[in-house]
C-alpha cells in the first residue's frame, strides 16, 4: 500500500497545482476587467469635470431667474393689493354718491310733480285727477 500512496498524493498534489493555475489564470482576468473599468470611469469622470462648469452656469443662471421671478411675484402681488384698495375706495365712493344724490333726485321728482300738478291746475282750472 505504500507503494500507491504515492500515486495518490501525486494526484491530488497535481490536482491543486491545476486548481491554483486556474484561479490564479481567473484572477488575471478579473484583474484585466477591473483595468479596463477602471479606465472607463476616468473617462467619465473626465468628461463630467469638463461638463461641470456649463451645467453650474446654468444652474446659476436659473437660480438668477428664479429668484427675479420671485422678487417679480411679490411686486406684482403689491401692485394687486394696492388695485384692490383703490377698487374698494371707489367702491365707497360710489356708495356715498349713490346716498348723497339719491334723496336728491327724490326732492327733484317731487319738485316736478308739485310744479306740473300747479301749472295743470293753473291752465285748466281745475285739481288734478288724483285730488279730491
Amino acid at each position: 500500500m505504500s507503494d500507491t500512496s504515492w500515486i495518490l498524493n501525486v494526484g491530488v498534489g497535481v490536482g491543486v497545482l491545476l486548481f491554483g493555475i486556474g484561479v490564479l489564470w481567473a484572477m488575471i482576468a478579473l484583474a484585466r476587467t477591473f483595468g479596463r473599468l477602471n479606465r472607463t470611469l476616468d473617462e467619465v469622470d473626465k468628461q463630467l469635470s469638463i461638463l461641470s462648469q456649463p451645467v453650474n452656469e446654468t444652474l446659476t443662471h436659473v437660480g438668477g431667474i428664479a429668484d427675479t421671478a420671485d422678487q417679480t411675484l411679490a411686486r406684482l402681488g403689491g401692485v394687486v393689493k394696492s388695485l384692490e384698495d383703490v377698487a374698494g375706495s371707489v367702491s365707497k365712493t360710489a356708495d356715498l354718491t349713490k346716498e348723497a344724490l339719491s334723496p336728491a333726485i327724490v326732492n327733484v321728482g317731487a319738485t316736478i310733480t308739485g310744479v306740473s300738478a300747479g301749472l295743470r291746475r293753473l291752465v285748466t282750472g281745475r285739481k288734478s285727477a288724483g285730488e279730491s
